[in-house]
């Protein structure tokens, strides 16, 4: 796959779009262990994730339960599926 926000070989990033200007976002692996929250107060509708946990490792590719809560609106819980491309270091 490609991205105009991955700028190189080596970026990896995952963009949750149509959120509110204050949520937080909880990122659980399918058996309930959090990998990272990702905190987001700004006009931008988007959050971008690097697809690392909270000790900044990479993450494996995997089934990922994200709880979005907003104050005042409410919360929803999506299912994330994410297949990571090795990466290219002949190329690079």
């Amino acid at each position: 796959g490609y991205s105009e926000y991955e700028a190189t070989q080596v970026d990896n990033y995952v963009r949750f779009t149509n959120l509110p200007q204050k949520c937080t976002l909880t990122i659980y692996q399918s058996n309930g262990t959090i990998i990272r929250r990702l905190e987001k107060d700004n006009e931008n509708p988007y959050i971008t994730w690097d697809l690392k946990n909270q000790s900044q490792i990479p993450i494996s590719g995997g089934i990922y339960i994200i709880h979005i809560n907003a104050p005042g609106i409410g919360e929803k819980v999506i299912k994330w599926f994410g297949v990571l491309r090795p990466t290219d270091l002949i190329g690079y």
